[in-house]
């Protein structure tokens, strides 16, 4: 049974590392920007293809990881320049449409160009193998997981928290308009914030084709759905939040099916949806954000 459970406890932190990942930038651009960004699951699709583009191509796999940033980042800065900046000062509701827009328009695209079939996406062999960690043992994958995913949170935190940029990033969220006027880049600061929260998309589509071991263009919608939750559970606009509530969310996601029955294992998703339901009727602003008015 303990090795069971410690099981159990791996799956779960290995998935909330990637809905952390994906989280944090929903709720990098939200902060900023004021704007829930749908298409920001896409990017995790994006990251995907690209890594796996770049295996057959016969890439190293560290190159594979860094480059995945690169592309993640790359992607979510076109959307940012191409469609969001344009529209910027546009009511809530256009920039949500528009994301949705976005969205379609990249799923769309890659069923296009890549078809709807599914691709088997394989980590190395000795990522596949198992590690013992005293007298429990683990995969290798979902720690390499946890490890990566710990790693980049730790730098982006030093980053918004420690350097200029951050700063200005912190300034701009707070309020826009007074942002501006004290000199601060707003232009590029949002662009670094999309570059940012994608890069970590994008690593997370990486890691998550390696987890689960097959990719698709459509993958992306339930990933991104999932880090949307983990935000709202967490206070949609906190970086801490959405890191806890990530966590919070894979862990309760893979102990609803371990710890239950086999037959509620089909209904995983409905007890991801109940616990959202239950935490907004408790706290609405989530668990771990106190409510604030709307900036000026």
């Amino acid at each position: 049974m303990s090795q069971y459970l410690f099981q159990q406890l791996v799956n779960g932190l290995s998935l909330g590392s990637l809905y952390a990942l994906i989280a944090i930038g929903f709720s990098m651009i939200y902060g900023i920007v004021r704007l829930i960004n749908f298409a920001h699951g896409d990017v995790v699709m994006v990251g995907a293809f690209a890594s796996l583009a770049m295996v057959q191509a016969g890439v190293p796999w560290s190159m594979v990881a860094m480059l995945a940033l690169v592309i993640g980042a790359a992607a979510g800065m076109t959307i940012e320049a191409a469609v969001f900046r344009p529209m910027r000062g546009a009511s809530q509701v256009t920039g949500f449409i528009a994301t949705l827009a976005v969205s379609v328009l990249i799923q769309n695209g890659a069923l296009l160009l890549l078809s709807g079939q599914q691709r088997t996406f394989q980590f190395p062999a000795f990522m596949r193998q198992r590690v013992s960690l005293g007298g429990v043992s683990a995969s290798m994958t979902d720690v390499a997981i946890i490890v990566l995913a710990v790693v980049l949170i730790a730098v982006l935190l030093f980053v918004v928290y420690r350097t200029r940029l951050g700063t200005a990033m912190r300034a701009t969220s707070e309020n826009l308009l007074a942002a501006r006027l004290m000199g601060v880049p707003v232009n590029r600061t949002i662009l670094a914030a999309f570059g940012m929260g994608s890069a970590l998309a994008g690593i997370a589509g990486l890691m998550w084709g390696g987890k689960f071991g097959q990719i698709d263009p459509l993958m992306g919608a339930a990933p991104g759905l999932k880090a949307f939750i983990a935000c709202v559970i967490g206070g949609v606009g906190s970086i801490g939040g959405a890191l806890l509530g990530g966590y919070l969310l894979g862990m309760a996601e893979v102990l609803f099916v371990g710890l239950l029955p086999p037959e509620y294992a089909s209904y995983r998703d409905t007890f991801v949806f109940l616990l959202l339901i239950v935490i907004l009727l408790v706290k609405p602003s989530g668990l771990f954000m106190r409510h604030v008015e709307e900036r000026a």
